[in-house]
């Protein structure tokens, strides 16, 4: 009946703890956005694109050359 003076109030100071992490998680922002990331692999661009419109990939680093 003693060990309850020990596990009671440690109890408590786990509860509070992990009412804090939450607090503080939700505060930072891990929980603003949680299923776009899932879904942006499948968003995946395959449309063709027309003649004039550059690929991603050339407008970051400049057009592409050619292989041959």
């Amino acid at each position: 009946m003693e060990i309850l003076y020990l596990l009671i109030p440690l109890a408590v100071v786990l509860l509070a703890v992990a009412v804090g992490a939450f607090v503080w998680a939700s505060r930072s922002g891990q929980f603003d956005d949680m299923e776009g990331p899932a879904y942006r692999i499948l968003m995946d661009d395959d449309t063709p694109r027309p003649q004039g419109e550059p690929h991603s990939a050339e407008t970051a680093s400049g057009p592409r050359r050619s292989a041959h």
